[in-house]
């Protein structure tokens, strides 16, 4: 099954959050920037609630220690985080970590110090992260033949540009304001789960 991957803060409300999770998101990775330790806590606790008893799973971007005190299932690394193999120590083999992967050398080494998958992109532009270096489809399937762990296709990715990256390998689609800022997101998630059916593998 591919999944539908989202990238989310709470400025756009709990509620919203809230409905996009019952409307079928397979992970969610609460990223908050330009907040106290603190504040980011309260709410990866918050969505710990909010994702028990569903099929969401709860990745914290960047803060290992975020990720330890609020039980979230998994922590996303960057190049600048924690190495792969020290949250490995730190979180055991129970826990997802992911990995932000731009080439080939970034794919091997965190498939080497036991990421569970990788993020690549950035596919097209994106509000979210306008310095964001873009990657061309070649670096990508080259990514993809390089790593034989789940890729998740990150980077401006909405329903209507996903099947690009979709025709390219990935396992799934990361998306930001692709959704949370579409007029209707519970609508842009079913759009997206829709488009991710079409390439569900045997």
């Amino acid at each position: 099954m591919k999944w539908l991957y989202l990238i989310a803060d709470f400025s756009c409300g709990e509620k919203t959050i809230e409905a996009v999770i019952e409307a079928g998101i397979d992970y969610i990775q609460l990223r908050e920037k330009e907040i106290s330790s603190l504040e980011y806590l309260k709410r990866a606790r918050r969505l710990r609630e909010l994702t028990a008893g569903t099929k969401t799973k709860l990745i914290i971007n960047d803060r290992l220690d975020i990720a330890l005190l609020s039980d979230a299932d998994g922590v996303h690394l960057g190049q600048s985080d924690i190495p792969v193999k020290e949250a490995r120590t730190c979180l055991g083999p129970g826990k997802i970590i992911g990995a932000t992967a731009k080439t080939v050398e970034q794919a091997r080494r965190a498939v080497d110090e036991g990421a569970d998958y990788l993020g690549s992109g950035a596919w097209f532009p994106t509000e979210t992260k306008k310095d964001a270096v873009p990657i061309s489809q070649e670096v990508y399937k080259a990514i993809i033949k390089e790593a034989p762990i789940p890729n998740v296709a990150v980077g401006g990715i909405n329903a209507e540009n996903g099947r690009i990256p979709l025709l390219c390998g990935a396992h799934g689609l990361a998306s930001s304001a692709g959704i949370l800022k579409a007029q209707d997101p519970v609508g842009e998630v079913r759009k997206m789960r829709r488009l991710l059916e079409e390439f569900v593998t045997v």
